[in-house]
């Protein structure tokens, strides 16, 4: 993805702009690995910050110290949002830590081009060759694997049935005109409509991505990223949309300062039925129920609707899934840890305890939930399928369109300044 120079130089331009020094990262990225006394330490990064997995995660470490008794897992775990500029900072520095979470896409790419990932291809071969293949493909950079894929999901709108049918709403909108119109029969029976993480920019995100997905189409998305143009009608039309959205003040009060998972924020908001839905990925009810009470039956899933004369299409989806990459001279410990936790065991597990969609296609067995089930079944049938966009892009341009939805949610910004803010950043990162 373009000259290792110019992204090391994009890293440490991010860098300076969040205000993190070098001498701030000395402890981090693998300093406390390696041997001693027969011991090796594995330092491993996560953004595991909530219950059931937070806990799950913890045990499985442990679980692994005890197959490998000359192995110690130092756990790092971070919110999202800190846990991006931390590595940003990191791999600025040439200094990743031995396992960390990653979501593929151009940021994967950049590490990898600055020399810093590991090359899994060979070292997994003999067992990851029997993932899911949908799961691996962001982790694949020019036909080496630099990643292994723990979950694999899509973004949905996640809703109150109960709430719904106290609006009268007896089936999720299909149409964005009639998503609207759902968000108005919700206020009128004095319901929130719709909880958001204004805090977190990735979270507003969501909407335009998959607004530009229902509008200008899939492949204009790649394209866009290619020509470093996304000031396209269709990219500006999803503006359009998300502003109509907007303009219903649709949103919990005070959401531009809730966070996701707190107990005040976004999860919380639809798991205590202070608000009708969310848009969020697969993740969404364990979350919901570990910051809030969770609504039990009352939980239900349904697509992203279709935008009216849009390219796009209800089968194409958005998300990704999280995986765990490897610093370039991790040692064989850290290859170990990979192949504990893409086991048919651990994924029984993770999908049992975490709510996680399963790589091990053996362990899809143990997938009962009924919303789960019917996340995996569009996964299944999608004809396409967009990775994160502040993922899928070079890391600038991915923050930037954070950043510029965010402000057009806000009000600071228009359609079309978002689509020329990421097409200058874009330009500036050739």
């Amino acid at each position: 993805m373009g000259d290792p120079a110019l992204s090391r130089r994009g890293f440490l331009a991010a860098t300076a702009a969040a205000g993190l020094g070098m001498t701030a990262l000395s402890g981090c990225g693998g300093s406390d690995s390696g041997s001693s006394g027969g011991t090796t330490t594995i330092e491993w990064w996560n953004i595991s910050t909530t219950n059931p997995a937070k806990g799950v995660w913890a045990a499985l470490a442990k679980k692994f110290e005890a197959q490998n008794p000359k192995v110690k897992v130092k756990i790092v775990q971070l919110e999202n949002d800190a846990y991006k500029t931390k590595m940003t900072a990191l791999t600025a520095s040439g200094k990743l830590p031995d396992i960390f979470h990653t979501w593929g896409g151009g940021v994967l790419q950049q590490q990898v081009d600055a020399g810093l990932v590991k090359d899994l291809t060979d070292p997994t071969k003999s067992w990851a060759d029997g993932l899911l293949p949908v799961a691996k493909q962001a982790y694949i950079l020019d036909g080496k694997t630099y990643g292994i894929p723990f979950d694999i999901g899509m973004v949905g709108f996640w809703y109150n049935k109960a709430l719904f049918k106290t609006a009268g709403i007896s089936t999720p909108p299909a149409t964005w005109s009639g998503f609207l119109d759902a968000v108005k029969k919700l206020k009128a029976a004095g319901v929130t409509p719709l909880a958001l993480a204004g805090k977190e920019s990735w979270t507003g995100m969501y909407y335009w991505a998959y607004l530009a997905m229902r509008t200008a189409g899939i492949d204009a998305l790649k394209k866009a990223n290619d020509d470093k143009d996304f000031t396209g009608t269709g990219f500006v039309e999803a503006g359009q949309h998300l502003k109509d959205l907007v303009a219903l003040q649709p949103f919990q009060k005070g959401f531009l300062g809730a966070a996701y998972s707190s107990p005040t924020g976004q999860a919380a908001s639809v798991g205590n039925a202070k608000a009708a839905m969310e848009l969020m990925g697969q993740w969404a009810p364990s979350v919901e129920a570990d910051a809030g009470k969770g609504i039990g039956a009352d939980l239900g899933f349904f697509p992203f609707p279709a935008v009216e004369g849009g390219k796009g299409t209800v089968t194409e989806v958005f998300g990704g899934g999280g995986g765990h990459a490897l610093r370039a001279d991790a040692p064989q410990a850290a290859v170990d840890f990979l192949e504990f936790f893409a086991s048919e065991t651990t994924d029984v597990e993770l999908v049992k305890k975490t709510s996680v969609l399963p790589v091990v296609p053996a362990a899809e067995s143990a997938l009962t939930d009924a919303n789960l089930k019917l996340v995996q079944a569009q996964l299944k049938a999608a004809t396409g399928f967009q990775l994160y966009l502040d993922q899928a892009y070079a890391p600038a341009v991915g923050q930037q369109v954070n950043d510029s939805v965010a402000g057009l949610i806000a009000g600071s910004k228009s359609p079309q300044d978002v689509a020329q803010a990421i097409t200058k950043t874009a330009k500036e990162e050739q």
